[in-house]
This record gives C-alpha cells, sequence and structure tokens, in this order.
C-alpha cells in the first residue's frame, strides 16, 4: 500500500524529479487537465474532488513513510491546485501558460490565508490546503482576466 500512497503522493513520480518538483506536479497538473478538460464541469469537478480526497490521504501517508513533515516530494497538491486554477478554461495556450503562471505565483507567493494554511494545518489535510487556496486563488484571477479581455 506504501507504494501506492507513494505513487498518488509524488504525482506519478514527478516529485523525484531533480529541481523544484512543485513546478513539475503543476505541469502534471496541466497535462491532466489536458486530458480531463472537456468533461462537464460536474464531472470535472468531481474528479478533482476525488483527487483531492486521495491527495489528503496519500500526502498524510507520504510524511510518515519518508517520516518528514510536508516533504518536497509530495506534489499531488500541487496537481490539485492547477487543476483548480483551470476549472473552465479554455483550451487556449495564452490561457493555460496564464493559468500555470497564477498557480504558481500564488504557491510560492502565499497570500493571506494561504501562508497561514501552509503553517498551522498540518498532515495530509494541511499539505493539501494552502495549494488548493491558492489554486482558488489563481482560479479567480484567471476567470477576471477571461472576462475583462473578452473572447
Amino acid at each position: 500500500m506504501d507504494r501506492f500512497y507513494m505513487f498518488i503522493a509524488t504525482g506519478g513520480g514527478s516529485g523525484y524529479l531533480p529541481k523544484a518538483p512543485g513546478t513539475w506536479g503543476s505541469l502534471v497538473g496541466v497535462l491532466l487537465w489536458l486530458a480531463l478538460g472537456r468533461l462537464r464541469l460536474a464531472a470535472y469537478l468531481a474528479v478533482v474532488l476525488a483527487l483531492l480526497v486521495m491527495g489528503v490521504i496519500a500526502a498524510g501517508a507520504a510524511e510518515k513513510i519518508v517520516d518528514r513533515p510536508d516533504p518536497g516530494l509530495v506534489v499531488i497538491d500541487e496537481i490539485v491546485g492547477q487543476l483548480i486554477v483551470l476549472t473552465a478554461a479554455p483550451l487556449q495556450l495564452p490561457v493555460v501558460v496564464a493559468g500555470f503562471a497564477l498557480f504558481r505565483f500564488f504557491d510560492i507567493l502565499k497570500p493571506f490565508p494561504v501562508g497561514w494554511l501552509d503553517r498551522h494545518i498540518h498532515g495530509g489535510l494541511g499539505i493539501m490546503l494552502d495549494d488548493v487556496m491558492a489554486g482558488l486563488y489563481g482560479l479567480l484571477a484567471l476567470q477576471a482576466g477571461l472576462y475583462l479581455l473578452g473572447p
């Protein structure tokens, strides 16, 4: 079961890639979005919610397996956060690049309450929640940009 948890937590192993595992995880999120982005909104959100729940469990297990809090190799949180940002986004390269950049920006900058969640909520839930919040900030920024720039 440990291998399964680590597979999920590391985004299929992408968390083991050198330098900036969070960025690799976000890229996996974009690739997953390319496969899921044409689903109806309810089905898409159901998949994201399922990944969030699996992520909480797998990230919590991974912390215990590697015996470190919030280990960098855990990137399921970045994958879910990236999927949140790209919710209902049109399949256009500039939009995908903007969504990727916005998520990385909010994930790294950690504006309130992202940083607070990162510091105060621990375990699998804590690992996931700050990236969910960063994803929500990115989603709002991306959708606002799409609205303001028009079709």
